[in-house]
């Protein structure tokens, strides 16, 4: 089947398709950072990156959105602050309520005044998480360190590995990978914590690896047809050889990460769920953008 599609569709031909698709997938995400640069957040920071405070509370009743509504209306009368209500726990009468930083008193009043609505039989407060601001920007800080130190190593790897243009290639799929992912955080208003950190490390390890594996055929394939032959020919070959390896590998990742999104509790799906899309992210990037991008940067050309 592959051989047959190979000598029909040229991954390399087709590279400006892939990239508008790219484009378009990333643009939310870069958007969303742009933003946030000037003081706008488009992201839904957790207090672990902006500080405040985090209240967990069993209500005892199903959790609907005029419940929220309430819960909110009443931080905001007795404690004068905004406050996010959503729905936790897999019972779906518990709630999550984040608000700026309010002194425990005014947090006390808070909950003795859903309890009295709800039944104090009923309420129950899980637990409270409070962090400072500066912890908060201390993180985002370190993250962004992170990542950068990830990539700045990874670009050395693959250059001494394979070379520099096939580097820049590699650290472009990342960054793709990486700002699907916050698109996704953006339209869908999923919480952003320490919990992203750890799904775009992962994904940054899965999608490099997976280049990986393209760039090392096109390195072997390259070395077999002479340094002097066509490297978008040779892109287009190794691509399509690899291609049956990239789809048994997206495939079996994801099985275990759907199971866990649809069987685990809530704080596993909320990790699970950016994995699926990185998942995806990084299978298309290794396979329709990695291999042709390396041959942009040497400036071979294929028709499509």
């Amino acid at each position: 089947m592959f051989e047959k599609a190979s000598k029909n569709f040229s991954f390399v031909g087709h590279f400006k398709l892939f990239g508008i698709i790219s484009i378009i997938l990333c643009s939310i995400g870069l958007a969303g950072i742009i933003l946030s640069c000037f003081g706008v957040s488009a992201f839904n920071f957790d207090i672990e990156f902006v500080g405040g405070v985090k209240m967990d509370m069993e209500l005892g009743v199903p959790v609907t959105q005029a419940v929220q509504d309430d819960i909110a209306a009443i931080f905001k009368d007795v404690a004068g602050v905004t406050a996010g209500v959503t729905t936790s726990g897999d019972s779906g009468t518990g709630v999550t309520v984040k608000t700026v930083e309010i002194s425990s008193e005014l947090r006390q009043q808070a909950f003795d005044a859903v309890a009295e609505k709800y039944g104090e039989e009923n309420v129950v407060m899980l637990g409270t998480r409070y962090v400072s601001a500066t912890v908060g920007n201390d993180l985002k800080r370190s993250a962004l360190i992170s990542a950068l130190i990830a990539c700045a190593l990874i670009l050395v790897y693959i250059s001494f590995r394979f070379e520099f243009r096939s580097g820049l290639a590699a650290i472009v799929c990342l960054l793709h990978d990486v700002l699907i992912m916050l698109s996704l955080f953006v339209v869908f208003k999923i919480p952003m914590n320490m919990t992203f950190i750890a799904a775009a490390l992962t994904i940054i390890g899965y999608s490099i690896n997976a280049t990986i594996v393209v760039f090392d055929r096109v390195r072997e394939n390259y070395r077999h047809q002479g340094n002097g032959g066509d490297f978008a020919a040779c892109v287009d070959k190794s691509v399509w050889q690899s291609m049956r390896r990239s789809i048994g590998t997206t495939i079996t990742t994801l099985l275990p990460i759907v199971l866990i999104l649809i069987l685990g509790v809530s704080s596993i799906r909320v990790f699970a769920i950016p994995l699926v899309i990185g998942v995806v992210a990084g299978g298309y990037s290794s396979t329709c953008i990695a291999g042709p991008l390396w041959n942009k940067l040497k400036g071979s050309k294929a028709k499509a």
